[in-house]
């Protein structure tokens, strides 16, 4: 036995070339040759978000499955915690695991899963007291909100332009923190719907010149529009720092405000309480489900380019706490359904995350709305041959939607009539120049 062991080190010592995969060894190779012969043997392309430099793998060879390259990629990759997104049949992109982000196969196994948890409004409404009672628990909100201020909130002047207004606030909200925002209001006197619209993370946020096309066409059709900053954006990043914005605490923080904006606005005597929407595009529309999960004034809900089983939202901001652990495991399209039978319409295109939503998130909403008798109260606007923004298509869905919802005066939809201000119009406090 002793001479057998000795055979494969007195090879090596006569430079007799041997295998350096041995069991001794466990089959070890370095990861960059083992995904090169992945490439070579399947006839695709790898490209890396991912630095392999000095990774080695054990068993490598045999983690290969013959039969099927994304198997085999699973088994090579997961042992790093990266993955493999297809891109097309001849290309592959290396990237680290994401926890909010999945591919759309993965959708089309939940939404059937959450669909067999209930037949009928009970059970519906059971499962949806689970997950209300949950989201809330792991956000930590109700430990939160007894704590915030109760003062009245700043204004500055009120700047008028055609048909509307915008007039900038600051809030105190909890342990010292504040939060700003813009209010844009028709100019013509009543009580008018009130539109809460948390941003995204398109260019320059609140401050850029979509956000403000939408909201004051919103506000010259008869709608109060509110926007705020993010966690970590604009004046917020003042106060708490930009790097604020990658943290869990955004998650939560995004949702105080909108909560404690909500709290602040319904009581105006301007606003028709019977008519509160809410509506984002991208991580706002992540949002824009968020609070009707945790709202019930909201009478109108219309998230934009967001909703979808298989991505939660990449952002901190969006899914920083564990939400989607909430019931054993769930997602965007079942917390949004806990909005039926309230009017919702999800707008969605066919180059980001909402490809999928014609022929999976959609039909889904429509059944549990068909638990109420009311499947008309859910609208998709759908646009395949386009990409993830707020464009033209994307804001006049959102302006049929309230026009039709709220009764917004049609005649008045005119972009062009809206001014667009620089950031510092917009800022509570301005920046100062440097």
């Amino acid at each position: 036995m002793a001479m057998k062991r000795l055979i494969l080190p007195v090879l090596l010592l006569l430079g007799i070339s041997v295998h350096a995969q041995t069991f001794e060894t466990k089959y070890t190779r370095p990861l960059s040759d083992v995904l090169n012969d992945v490439s070579k043997r399947f006839g695709v392309k790898l490209k890396y978000n991912v630095d392999t430099t000095g990774l080695k793998i054990t068993y490598a060879d045999f983690r290969i499955r013959p039969y099927s390259l994304e198997e085999t990629l699973t088994n090579i990759l997961s042992y790093f915690d990266f993955k493999a997104v297809k891109q097309n049949d001849k290309l592959y992109k290396i990237k680290p695991y994401e926890y909010p982000r999945r591919q759309a196969e993965d959708g089309m196994k939940l939404i059937p899963y959450l669909s067999s948890l209930y037949n009928d409004q009970t059970s519906w409404e059971a499962r949806k007291a689970i997950l209300k009672k949950e989201v809330r628990e792991r956000l930590g909100i109700d430990k939160l909100l007894p704590l915030c201020s109760t003062e009245a909130p700043e204004y500055s002047k009120i700047r008028k332009f055609d048909g509307y207004s915008v007039q900038n606030f600051r809030l105190k909200t909890v342990n010292g923190h504040t939060v700003c925002g813009s209010i844009y209001a028709p100019l013509k006197k009543g009580k008018h719907p009130l539109i809460i619209c948390p941003n995204g993370h398109f260019s320059n946020g609140r401050y850029g010149k979509v956000q403000q096309l939408r909201l004051g066409t919103l506000a010259r059709m008869g709608a109060i529009c509110v926007d705020f900053d993010l966690w970590g954006w604009g004046e917020s990043a003042d106060e708490v720092g930009k790097e604020a914005h990658q943290t869990a605490e955004a998650h939560v923080m995004q949702a105080l405000n909108a909560i404690r904006i909500l709290d602040w606005m319904i009581k105006r005597k301007d606003v028709d309480t019977e008519r509160v929407g809410v509506n984002g595009g991208s991580g706002g529309g992540t949002q824009t489900v968020l609070m009707t999960v945790l709202d019930d004034r909201y009478t109108a809900c219309n998230p934009v380019v967001s909703m979808s089983s298989w991505f939660d939202g990449g952002c901190p901001c969006e899914s920083g706490m564990p939400i989607q652990l909430s019931g054993g495991g769930t997602c965007n399209p079942e917390l949004a359904a806990m909005f039926a039978p309230r009017p919702m319409m999800v707008v969605s295109d066919g180059g980001d995350w909402t490809s999928t939503t014609p022929e999976l998130e959609f039909p889904y909403l429509q059944r549990i709305y068909g638990f109420y008798g009311a499947k008309d109260k859910v609208q998709n606007i759908h646009l395949p041959d386009e990409r993830h923004d707020f464009g033209d298509n994307k804001r006049n869905a959102v302006y049929k939607f309230f026009i039709e919802t709220f009764g917004l005066d049609a005649s008045k939809l005119d972009e062009s009539k809206v001014t667009i201000e620089e950031e510092n119009a917009l800022r509570f406090t301005p920046k100062q120049e440097k």
